[in-house]
């Protein structure tokens, strides 16, 4: 009998790299200083200030930005005020359609060149600009362009009106899409806008206000003043505007809501949340961890609605975590312009040291941290996506928004319980269940204290769909129709 044959050893697995795979950065042709767009042009401040915007992932200086004072903010409103009286009320409907329509092809075929610009001035992975924000915003555009001419079908029984000069004051988490949710249905019922953006942010309404140049859209009807919150004051307080949008903090919610009192002045609040994604023990483990991620992670948390809270039934919380902890490992931090990165840079040092600030009170308070390993990039604002177990209801951690990558993991034994838990919070923005029982979600959805409940998904958004809060989450609602009617005033018909 011949010898056996020897076969070779096993081979050992193979460790296995990304390539870097970095979208093109000279698709946007920054300029050293972008002015103030007022009245159709580009114009210098009178207020002769600027600031820099930095990148957050490298904190180079990208450009300088105007600082817009008191009496650039009357140029804005003014040339708003004259556009609304003189030309864009007047219009036709039909034709404020056809220039929205013209906004929403142009931001698609300037896609790839925005996605850059918010990856480059926000630090979100371009994934998320390119097949998120951008796609949005021209389906918002493209939504309330189909309005324009329908706002009597929409509002049966009464014959609307636009308001005049809307202020609108939006953050730094999704400077583009915010933009969209606020101008687009601005201009479809007929007002004029002053849109003052996020002075950590302000390169894609800058290069907005070349799209609406190249929509020729008459000018006046669109302004927009770059600066810090000096500017936004400004502008709540100016006498010569009819309706304010904010999305932003709590705390200037509040504020505005303060100086708004008493005036004619027409208010919606997008404000700060503390969201509470539910599992349920009959819910699919590995779908519901996707969900978990995308819910708290997706734009380095820097986002309102985020499932900062993890509900999981006591008795799938150890599967679950260790599902968690093992998907965690698995994310990539590192350079925004990356196609493989999964989390990308904080939006500014502030914001960095404020989530830092918070984690730090967890792990005193008695959570229990967990961070995966992941080497940080030495230059720019980092933080490593975040997991704490171990949270009572009365943790910070667990009661204020962190507005970062961390997630505060709590236990519930009965529906009522998570309901109960889950409404345990001054904020009522968003929540998600996960269960396969549509009773249930049915039952949960009726008993949340929360503006958008998702059920077996999370972070789904769509220009026809409402989106808003309760209690400290602020108040009025953006997108589908129920978004139009903030920008109107109606005269019954009987």
């Amino acid at each position: 009998m011949g010898s056996l044959e020897q076969r070779s050893p096993t081979p050992s697995l193979v460790e296995w790299e990304y390539v870097p795979a970095p979208e093109a950065r000279d698709l946007v042709r920054l300029r050293e200083r972008y002015g103030l767009f007022i009245g159709g042009e580009e114009v210098e401040p009178l207020s002769d200030e600027w600031f820099a915007s930095i990148s957050p992932s490298t904190e180079e200086v990208l450009f300088e930005a105007a600082q817009a004072g008191p009496e650039d903010v009357d140029r804005a409103v003014l040339a708003a005020r004259t556009a609304f009286e003189e030309d864009w009320s007047r219009r036709p409907p039909a034709e404020r359609a056809k220039f929205l329509f013209r906004l929403a092809r142009l931001i698609q075929e300037r896609s790839r060149e925005l996605a850059v610009a918010e990856s480059l001035d926000g630090g979100k992975p371009i994934r998320e600009s390119r097949d998120v924000d951008v796609p949005l915003a021209a389906a918002h555009f493209f939504y309330y362009a189909g309005w324009a001419d329908k706002l009597e079908y929409a509002f049966p029984n009464r014959r609307p009106s636009p308001r005049g000069v809307a202020a609108q004051i939006i953050p730094w988490n999704f400077p583009l899409l915010m933009l969209a949710w606020k101008i687009a249905p601005a201009l479809a019922c007929g007002n004029t806008v002053v849109l003052k953006p996020a002075e950590t942010t302000p390169l894609s309404a800058m290069l907005f206000a070349d799209l609406c140049r190249q929509a020729e859209l008459p000018p006046g009807v669109v302004n927009i003043v770059t600066g810090d919150g000096r500017t936004g004051a400004h502008l709540v307080r100016h006498e010569g505007i009819d309706k304010v949008a904010f999305t932003g903090s709590t705390e200037v919610g509040k504020l505005i809501m303060k100086e708004l009192a008493g005036r004619d002045v027409g208010l919606t609040l997008e404000l700060g949340g503390k969201a509470a994604n539910i599992v349920f023990d009959d819910a699919a483990l590995d779908q519901a961890v996707e969900g978990i991620v995308n819910g708290i992670y997706f734009n380095q948390g820097h986002v309102c609605c985020a499932g900062s809270r993890l509900l999981v039934q006591e008795s799938i919380y150890e599967p679950l975590l260790a599902k968690l902890k093992r998907r965690l490992s698995t994310l990539r931090v590192g350079d925004p312009l990356d196609k493989n990165t999964d989390v990308g840079a904080i939006n500014s040092r502030a914001q960095l040291e404020k989530i830092r600030e918070l984690v730090a009170s967890g792990k005193e308070e008695g959570a229990e941290i967990f961070q995966p390993e992941c080497r940080l990039p030495e230059r720019g604002f980092w933080f490593a996506p975040t997991l704490f177990t171990n949270v009572a209801q009365s943790y910070r951690i667990a009661q204020e928004e962190i507005f970062g990558p961390v997630l505060s993991v709590l236990t519930f034994r009965t529906p009522a319980e998570a309901v109960e838990k889950a409404n345990n919070t001054p904020y009522g923005l968003s929540a998600g269940v996960w269960t396969e029982k549509g009773s249930r979600i049915l039952w949960m959805a009726e008993r949340l204290r929360a503006g958008v409940v998702w059920a077996n998904t999370y972070n789904r958004f769509d220009p026809t769909s409402p989106f808003g809060g309760y209690k400290e989450s602020g108040f009025g609602r953006e997108g589908g129709r129920q978004g139009l009617a903030p920008y109107l005033r109606f005269e019954e018909v009987a």
